[in-house]
């Protein structure tokens, strides 16, 4: 028996009443569905519906009757169902905030938290660690540097973690959430000889909007996997187009690559040499000397390689306006895994 439906049932038996629920989204047929759109609550005459939040999935809770006695407890029943699941004092602070940045906690469970540990309208941003090994020491290494008595770190797998880092007026000692994380993830191979992975999430101005930085730096950590992409740390804006053009349906993007591919460029997209040395170019800012030294390549080599995607694609890539151009057509195809 599920949690949701033990709470139904001792709903039901201390008010004496018949309670049932059904998931927005997903239906049940042996359970009164209400046809009409609501805001708070409703009925039809016979049943009594009333929305409600639970591990932050919305579901309509049918009440029997239509009585004035259904309506207030359908008024009431909403919070009381929060209240329930949130469980605060049996939870420790990691675990509290753990809910928080899954999106499974209520506003009046977070707002407990942020009076609880006093971190009121405080802005913050989130740091993904992802590491192969040697968790619970850089847990331990993470809360020694962290900023602040506010930060905290929270094991959120088995090999991932996230550090929540609250901006204080004192922070001027790093310029940027990236050099930040860059610091940390230096820190983590010094102490302990690991090479970690990090994503930055945007700043958020207080702890409700968390998962939106949380999101955003497992989303940066996901799309440096997909595009391969250098480096240890990785933030939520470098991929900010990704994010738009994955927004899109495939079959759309499908028939953008299908106008602007041939032949030729699809055997650039299958030449993985080819496709490394663009990447480093771009990466490197449209720099020739930049990427032959990172590249350890002769400067005509990569001339040569350059106007050869020229040819094969049409866009001279060392012009910015080609290089965009160019950067749109590899997000079409990883996203389409072509």
């Amino acid at each position: 028996m599920s949690d949701l439906i033990k709470i139904t049932k001792e709903i039901e038996q201390q008010l004496g009443i018949k309670m049932a629920f059904y998931a927005e989204n997903a239906r049940q047929s042996d359970v009164p569905v209400c046809d009409k759109p609501f805001e708070r609550t409703t009925d039809d005459g016979q049943y009594t519906y009333f929305r409600f939040l639970y591990k932050s999935v919305g579901y309509i809770g049918v009440l029997t009757g239509a009585g004035e006695e259904e309506k207030r407890y359908a008024l009431l029943l909403p919070s009381y169902i929060e209240s329930v699941t949130e469980r605060e004092a049996e939870l420790s602070k990691t675990d509290h905030l753990r809910r928080i940045l899954l999106g499974e906690s209520s506003s009046m469970a977070i707002y407990k938290y942020v009076t609880k540990y006093s971190v009121r309208d405080a802005a913050c941003f989130l740091i993904v660690l992802r590491l192969d090994k040697y968790m619970q020491e850089a847990l331990a290494i993470l809360e020694q540097y962290g900023g602040n008595s506010l930060d905290t770190v929270v094991q959120m797998s088995e090999n991932t973690c996230v550090l929540v880092r609250f901006i204080g007026e004192e922070d001027d000692e790093y310029h940027s959430s990236v050099d930040y994380a860059e610091f940390l993830v230096q820190s983590l191979k010094e102490e302990l000889g690991i090479d970690a992975q990090a994503g930055v999430g945007p700043t958020v101005r207080d702890l409700k909007d968390a998962p939106v930085s949380y999101t955003g730096a497992e989303n940066a950590l996901r799309y440096a996997d997909v595009f391969e992409t250098g480096g240890n740390v990785h933030s939520y804006r470098e991929f900010i187009l990704v994010k738009m053009l994955e927004g899109i349906p495939e079959s759309k993007l499908a028939e953008y690559l299908a106008e602007l591919s041939n032949d030729q460029l699809k055997e650039i997209f299958e030449d993985e040499e080819m496709l490394n040395t663009a990447e480093s170019f771009l990466q490197s800012s449209l720099n020739v000397s930049e990427t032959s030294r990172n590249l350890y390549m002769h400067r005509n080599t990569l001339l040569y390689r350059l106007d050869k995607i020229e040819k094969a694609t049409g866009l001279n890539i060392r012009s910015f306006s080609d290089a965009v151009s160019f950067r749109v057509l590899t997000i079409l195809h990883k996203l389409l895994g072509k």
